[in-house]
């Protein structure tokens, strides 16, 4: 029989604060660990996401770093703007974020949206950018029916939030869908349920509409600006895209570093946390 996963036993024996802080008049959540004069580390979750998606690394990353995860803009208990969301609003939130905690320089590491949203960050900041890690990383194409299916699955959940829909959500993500990921989907349906969620999740999916994606994605000329020492980490099991497209993006960004890790979907962090911290580590540390 598997041990019951949960947030809070993750959280247990960790030093972490959970707090808000107003960045460019926008309440932002945040969740750190470590000491604030270590070098800087920024994790970022993925579309429709929060920062329960990196609970399992906080204990061995805060060992080395000044660790902030947020619920990134629009996202989670972050402040919601009301208009749909692009790249630049999520790049100048994070800047803004770096800006209000005191942070010139971090390591930024990325899932999925979070993946896009760094990269970005690394070609239009390269001065606020140490290392970069892109993470099942979108951005890079536009494939219609991982989009709609983004969608649908995502509109469902904040449509009519029941335990099964959320679940469907969540376990899209993972490669092994025997489990029943109770307390992220719990966590979750809390988000989905918050007043006005079902707009927030509509301004989210901007991203997932043709014209708006095809303005925002990133190609050889974008990747190939990026300067800072970057690892892009694929999965065996990834529902967005193959390793082949995440070689690809390796491929564009200059002296880029490529691993793959097996039996994960699109959050290796989370489902195989081990692994997933010590290259994590490895890299960040300057391997």
């Amino acid at each position: 029989m598997s041990e019951h996963e949960s947030i809070w036993s993750d959280l247990q024996g960790v030093a972490f604060t959970q707090g808000y802080l107003d960045v460019d008049g926008v309440r932002t959540r945040y969740l750190h660990a470590g000491d604030t004069n270590a070098p800087a580390l920024i994790l970022l979750h993925g579309s429709g996401g929060h920062a329960e998606a990196y609970v399992r690394n906080l204990e061995s990353h805060s060992e080395h770093f000044s660790t902030w995860v947020i619920d990134m803009l629009g996202h989670g208990y972050t402040a919601r703007p009301g208009h749909p969301l692009e790249i630049d609003h999520y790049v100048a939130h994070l800047i803004a974020f770096l800006d209000a905690v005191g942070v010139r320089k971090a390591g930024i590491s990325g899932e999925s949206l979070g993946g896009w949203v760094a990269a970005r960050t690394a070609i239009d900041h390269p001065d606020r950018v140490e290392r970069l890690v892109l993470n099942t990383a979108g951005g890079s194409q536009a494939d219609p029916e991982v989009m709609r299916r983004i969608v649908t699955l995502s509109m469902a959940a904040v449509t009519d939030p029941t335990w099964e829909t959320v679940q469907a959500r969540i376990k899209w993500l993972m490669a092994d869908k025997s489990k029943g990921y109770d307390d992220i989907v719990a966590s979750r349906q809390r988000i989905y349920r918050q007043r006005g969620f079902v707009d927030a999740m509509r301004d989210i999916m901007a991203l997932q509409d043709p014209e708006i994606r095809q303005r925002n994605l990133l190609g050889p000329t974008e990747y190939g600006k990026i300067t800072a020492p970057t690892l892009v980490l694929w999965t065996s099991d990834d529902p967005t895209a193959d390793v082949t497209e995440g070689r690809r993006i390796a491929s564009m960004i200059p002296g880029a570093r490529f691993e793959v890790l097996p039996d994960c979907g699109h959050w290796p962090q989370y489902e195989d946390p081990e692994s997933f911290d010590a290259l994590h580590l490895d890299f960040l540390l300057g391997g």
